[in-house]
């Protein structure tokens, strides 16, 4: 089984192409387990409105199944805890100028 910074940096290979950072510093992941080999991921997106929704959660479940121990991804995308700024990384919010 993968470990689990495996499956986040998985998925930091994700890039929101609005904001151009990755998933998992802009704060949209909120849990990846692995279960044998399947992973279940809940996530979010920076609004429900999101026009990149359907392409980061289908590269989000492509990024997981290229793991050697992963067979099926489940992404469950989820609107609560509503995201907002104060869960991105530091970086993300360096790069976006957000202090």
């Amino acid at each position: 089984m993968a470990e689990e910074l495996e499956l986040i940096e998985a998925l930091k290979q994700v890039i929101d192409p609005e904001l151009m950072i990755n998933v998992v510093d802009l704060g949209l992941v909120y849990s990846v387990e692995q279960t044998d080999s399947k992973v279940d991921v809940e996530m979010t997106l920076t609004s429900p409105a999101c026009p990149a929704g359907p392409q980061i959660i289908q590269q989000a479940k492509m990024a997981l199944e290229r793991l050697e121990d992963v067979d099926e991804v489940e992404i469950k995308l989820v609107m609560s805890p509503p995201w907002s700024p104060d869960r991105m990384t530091d970086d993300a919010r360096d790069q976006l100028g957000i202090f």
